[in-house]
């Protein structure tokens, strides 16, 4: 019988892979090909199965996860897309909420719509807010944009109407008269991508589904072609952006789902891990080649929201991207990775990122052409990374090339020598890292007192003590398989789909009916998707709602009964909003009516519950498999820290930094002050200021 799990994580330097075999795990790391993805994923494939001795066919379930759709959005890189919409709506793409991110900045620049005005074209109709017709589908004014469209070339298609989110039927009829009339052309409804109030994030969003969709869904086609080619039979599932698995199906239909997949699958790596450690508040800081993900995870449950940007002007500032309105585990990501490239701003400051070597021509060390230094440049100056034996061995660094890309770059411009530029760039990404951590703890009204992060990723080790040190946490905890924990984080998703609807009500007179027939058959959506890939395995249904009082204009999600609401429960429900008020905001407002603007069902598979984490192993001690001179960014000092192969350690075996515990995929580092211990589970445990 097949047991053999596998998943594929793409980022924007490697391709992480990660197989489950009756109890035993095997990793690989492969540089990934941004021309055609599909290449280096099956590279990865045909490597990790020759590693564990299996075949494709003994393969069960293979999960992916992508950054493709994301970097068609950021890059530009999408189908001709068109948009048709009510008549005088066309320009709500560019007019947006009509906020700006920099209220002092006189030379602002806004976010271009992926369809440009002369593919905004309006149609004949309108709905009230309760999806009333106001004025039917002119069908006639439809099907004479037709030779519009097909002078244009357009190659995909969003629908977007107003109000259609209480009511598709115009989309849906627009969508069957072009069907008729241009056959086989991608068309994306605003009432199944996104069917929430607000016209401008449902219509950037549906915009935004139709500008991918073309790509990912031939991307998907030639992945799920080749895979078979090589006779892997298994089925095949993606993971989504709010922390569940997906068919290939509809991945294609709704690729805007995927755009925070591999970052998606970090967080459920980190929640799992909190389980095993019964550790209820946790940090994951998941450091990869091109970004940092910092999420908050409490209860083994990661954040969670309804609301992304993606592709913003100003680096980290909400407000300067195109907003999506998809379910996301909500995080923080920065240009913060091991290729991001540092550089000597206007002022004469080290800025690190967001701008990334990728994986072609990558940092300067790894000889490929690339001629700026980025992180992983930095940190072979400073003696973090063997050259050797980088990524397992399958990659020779070259520190001559990346000494010359920071004195060139950083060095000649601030009179510095190569490995204090070094310095600099490593303890400015640790800033940003540790900045950008502390401002997604005061936006989700939290602390870091008492919680334990967890680090991995390629990067997320050899930094992960000095962004602790930063954001005040003492304790850190380095799982097995780190390097690619995004992979793994895969293997423990379950599969589900959320459905988000809006349906406007006010307590003071909710329609108890009318909210229980939408939930219904939220539910029934929810579940049918499920059902292609749960194989009947059980599910758990969650409910939750989007509230707000009167006159507010952000919402707190609530959670609601998972079953038929009755009037008596309505009391129940808000008096559960006042207490998520208050959590937020210090005490609720008495006598204040609220309005509940949107629903969301979730539907997944329920996971196995964890075994009780072993007993602490009896300590022990480690001599080290050899020393090398590293410069501790803290002070600058050089010393020789004592270098452990991870694979020689055994459980209870204390290390006192510093250090440099190295495995395949990363290397973890024990900063002066900091202890290591390996767990009953295998997992690195670092804390600070206590002796090994």
């Amino acid at each position: 019988m097949r047991s053999a799990r596998l998943a594929v994580d793409i980022g924007g330097t490697f391709t992480d892979l990660a197989l489950e075999h009756e109890g035993r795990r095997s990793t690989a790391k492969v540089l990934t090909t941004p021309a055609a993805p599909e290449q280096g994923v099956m590279e990865g494939v045909r490597a990790i199965l020759a590693r564990a001795g299996l075949a494709p066919a003994d393969i069960a379930i293979l999960i992916h996860g992508t950054t493709l759709a994301t970097n068609a959005l950021i890059e530009r890189k999408g189908a001709r897309t068109a948009l048709l919409t009510t008549e005088g709506f066309r320009d709500v793409l560019a007019l947006g909420n009509e906020s700006r991110y920099d209220q002092y900045d006189l030379n602002i620049v806004l976010p271009e719509p992926l369809v440009p005005r002369h593919l905004r074209l309006p149609v004949p109709e309108r709905l009230d807010n309760t999806g009333a017709v106001l004025r039917p589908l002119d069908e006639a004014a439809l099907r004479a944009l037709v030779p519009v469209l097909r002078r244009e070339a357009v190659e995909s298609l969003a629908i977007g109407f107003l109000h259609a989110f209480a009511n598709p039927a115009h989309e849906r009829r627009a969508r069957a008269i072009l069907a008729e009339e241009m056959p086989g052309l991608p068309v994306s409804l605003s009432s199944e991508v996104s069917p929430e109030m607000r016209e401008w994030e449902r219509f950037s969003t549906t915009a935004a589904n139709a500008y991918v969709q073309p790509l990912m869904a031939s991307y998907l086609r030639r992945l799920e072609a080749g895979l078979r080619g090589l006779g892997l039979d298994a089925p095949i599932f993606l993971m989504l952006s709010g922390g569940g698995l997906t068919t290939i199906e509809t991945a294609c239909r709704f690729p805007i789902r995927l755009v925070e997949s591999g970052p998606a699958g970090g967080a459920i790596f980190s929640a799992h891990v909190a389980r095993q450690c019964g550790l209820p508040g946790v940090l994951s800081f998941d450091m990869g080649g091109t970004t940092a993900k910092i999420c908050l995870i409490d209860e083994f449950q990661p954040q969670t929201s309804r609301s992304f940007e993606v592709a913003r002007i100003g680096r980290f500032r909400k407000g300067s991207g195109l907003p999506l309105r998809i379910p996301v585990i909500e995080m923080v990501e920065i240009g913060a990775g091991g290729g991001s490239l540092a550089h000597v701003d206007s002022l004469g400051r080290i800025a690190v990122g967001p701008e990334s070597a990728g994986a072609d021509p990558g940092p300067a060390c790894y000889g490929r052409g690339g001629a700026h230094p980025a992180v992983t440049d930095a940190n072979l100056l400073l003696g973090r990374y063997d050259p050797q034996l980088f990524a397992g061995g399958t990659m020779v660094l070259q520190p001559q090339a990346a000494r010359r890309a920071l004195e060139a770059d950083i060095g000649a411009r601030l009179s510095l020598s190569p490995e204090m530029a070094a310095l600099g760039v490593i303890e400015m990404v640790d800033e940003n890292m540790a900045n950008a951590a502390r401002v997604h703890a005061i936006e989700s009204g939290k602390t870091y007192g008492g919680r334990t992060l967890i680090a991995f990723g390629g990067g997320g080790p050899v930094h992960a003590c000095r962004v602790a040190e930063k954001i005040g946490i003492a304790r850190v905890l380095v799982p097995s398989g780190a390097g690619v924990g995004s992979a793994i984080g895969f293997l423990r998703a379950p599969v589900g789909y959320e459905v988000v609807r809006s349906l406007y009500q006010r307590f003071s007179t909710f329609d108890v009916a009318a909210v229980n027939a939408l939930l219904a058959d939220m539910a029934r959506e929810a579940a049918g998707v499920v059902a292609q890939g749960s194989f009947g395995a059980p599910t758990r249904e969650t409910r939750i709602a989007y509230m707000r009082y009167v006159g507010q204009g952000h919402e707190i999600a609530v959670p609601l009964p998972a079953r038929t609401l009755a009037a008596a429960d309505v009391a129940g429900i808000r008096a559960a909003y006042d207490r998520e008020y208050a959590r937020f905001y210090d005490r609720p407002v008495p006598g204040s009516d609220v309005e509940i603007m949107s629903y969301a069902v979730v539907v997944a598979t329920i996971a196995a519950d964890l075994a009780d984490p072993p007993p602490p192993p009896p300590p022990g001690a480690a001599a080290p498999a050899a020393a090398r001179p590293v410069r501790d960014t803290a002070t600058g000092i050089v010393a020789d820290w004592a270098i452990h192969d991870r694979a020689a350690l055994a459980a209870g075996v204390r290390i006192a930094g510093p250090a440099i515990i190295a495995e395949d995929e990363t290397s973890t580092l024990v900063g002066p002050g900091w202890s290591a211990a390996l767990n009953g589970l295998g997992y690195i445990e670092l804390r600070r200021g206590e002796a090994a």
